[in-house]
C-alpha cells in the first residue's frame, strides 16, 4: 500500500468513525445474516474496539436474579461487605483498584469465573450462598457463551480458517476469565459533566470541571470483556481514531471521551489487549473509563473472557504478511498477567511486548 493510500484510509476511517457514533449488534439477525453480522462485529474492533448487544438472548430472569443478589450485597453494612475482602485480588474491595496505587469512588466483588471458585467465595458473601452461588455461576454461563458467540462471529469476519480459534480460549476448563460486580455509590454534587446533552467531553478543555472518576482509564487486558449496568450512565470510552499518528490537523481531537448511554436491555463488549495481539493489532483495545457524577448509584456486572495461564498469545499466522508483520512477540497469558499487576492501571502494558 502506497503511503497516499495509507493516508486516504486514514481520512476515511476517521469520517466513518465519526458518522457512525457508537456500534450497535442486533444479534436477532442471526442465522440468516450471519455474514453481514460478522462484517459488523470486524468493523467495531476496528475502529472502536467497542459495541453494544442488542437481542443477546439472555433469558431476562438471569439478569434480573444477578442484579438482585448485587444490589443485596452493596446494601450491606460495611462491616459485613468486608468480610468478603480483602481482595488478594479476589474478593471485596472498596475504592483500592489494583496493587500499585490506583482508587476510585466504588466498591466491588471480583471473583474467579468458574463455578466450584463462585460456590467457595458465595460463603462470604452472601446470607444465603447456595443462592448467591447459583445466581453467579448461571450469569457467567450465559454471558461465556455470548462472547463466544461474538468471539466466533469475529473470526468469520477475519477469514480465519477455524471459527473457534479465539472461543475455545475462553471456553477451555483451564481458562482465567473472572467476574466483576462494580458499585459506584451516587455523587453528593454534581456536575455538569454528565448533565450535558453532549455525549462527547474533552479532558484537556480548560473550561471542564474535574469529574468524579469511579475507574480510571484503562483497557481490559483479557480477550474480549461482556458488561452491563443498570440505567445509570458513567460509562465512557475513548475515540481515538486507528494509525491517527500522522495527521496533524486535528490534534485536539486525541482522546475524545464518548459517554456510552445506560440501556439495561443490551451488553457493551470490550476487545481487550489479548484479542489486539491476536489479531495483530486490527483490533483495538478500547480505553474506556467510569464516571460517578449521578446522583444515583450505577452498578455493573462484568465477564472478562481469558485464556489459560499457559496460552501462548501471539498474532494468528493468518492475520500475519509481508504488508502486516508481527507487531507483537510470543507471550504466555501468564506473563502479560504479570505484567498487569506490576504496573498502573492507565499504562499501556501491550508496549511492553512489542517486536523491536
Amino acid at each position: 500500500m502506497t503511503v497516499a493510500s495509507q493516508y486516504s484510509c486514514r481520512v476515511m476511517r476517521r469520517k466513518k468513525t465519526r458518522a457512525l457514533g457508537i456500534p450497535r449488534i442486533d444479534l436477532s439477525l442471526l442465522p440468516l445474516d450471519r455474514s453481514k453480522l460478522s462484517k459488523l462485529i470486524v468493523e467495531a474492533c476496528e475502529e472502536f474496539g467497542f459495541f453494544t448487544v442488542a437481542n443477546h438472548g439472555i433469558p431476562n430472569h438471569i439478569i434480573a436474579r444477578m442484579e438482585r443478589e448485587g444490589v443485596e450485597f452493596f446494601a450491606k453494612p460495611a462491616s459485613e461487605k468486608q468480610r468478603a475482602g480483602p481482595p488478594t485480588p479476589f474478593g471485596y474491595g472498596c475504592k483500592n483498584i489494583g496493587f500499585n496505587g490506583d482508587k476510585g469512588e466504588l466498591e466491588y466483588i471480583l471473583m474467579e469465573a468458574n463455578p466450584a471458585s463462585v460456590r467457595q467465595r458465595s460463603n462470604t458473601i452472601a446470607d444465603h450462598p447456595k443462592h448467591f452461588s447459583c445466581s453467579v455461576n448461571e450469569y457467567i454461563g450465559a454471558v461465556r457463551k455470548l462472547a463466544c458467540e461474538i468471539l466466533e462471529l469475529a473470526a468469520e469476519g477475519l477469514w480465519v480458517p477455524d471459527k473457534s480459534v479465539f472461543s475455545k480460549l475462553i471456553q477451555d476448563v483451564n481458562s482465567d476469565s473472572c467476574f466483576r460486580i462494580n458499585h459506584y455509590p451516587p455523587s453528593t454534587t454534581t456536575t455538569t459533566t454528565t448533565t450535558s446533552t453532549s455525549p462527547f467531553s474533552n479532558p484537556k478543555s480548560p473550561n471542564s470541571p474535574p469529574p468524579r472518576v469511579g475507574f480510571g482509564e484503562h483497557s481490559d487486558p483479557q480477550i474480549l470483556t461482556i458488561l452491563r449496568s443498570n440505567d445509570v450512565p458513567g460509562l465512557q470510552i475513548c475515540c481515538t481514531p486507528a494509525n491517527d499518528d500522522d495527521d496533524d490537523d486535528d490534534d485536539e481531537d486525541e482522546g475524545l471521551w464518548i459517554s456510552v448511554p445506560p440501556d439495561p436491555s443490551q451488553f457493551c463488549v470490550f476487545v481487550g489487549d489479548a484479542f489486539q495481539a491476536l489479531t495483530n493489532g486490527r483490533f483495538r483495545s478500547v480505553r474506556h473509563r467510569v464516571l460517578a457524577n449521578s446522583a444515583k448509584p450505577r452498578m455493573s456486572t462484568i465477564f472478562f473472557g481469558a485464556p489459560p495461564l499457559n496460552a501462548c498469545i501471539s498474532p494468528l499466522p493468518h492475520l500475519v504478511s509481508h504488508h502486516s508483520p508481527n507487531l507483537y512477540r510470543p507471550f504466555t497469558w501468564g506473563e502479560f498477567k504479570k505484567a498487569v499487576y506490576s504496573t498502573r492501571l492507565a499504562d499501556h502494558r501491550l508496549d511492553l511486548f512489542k517486536c523491536p
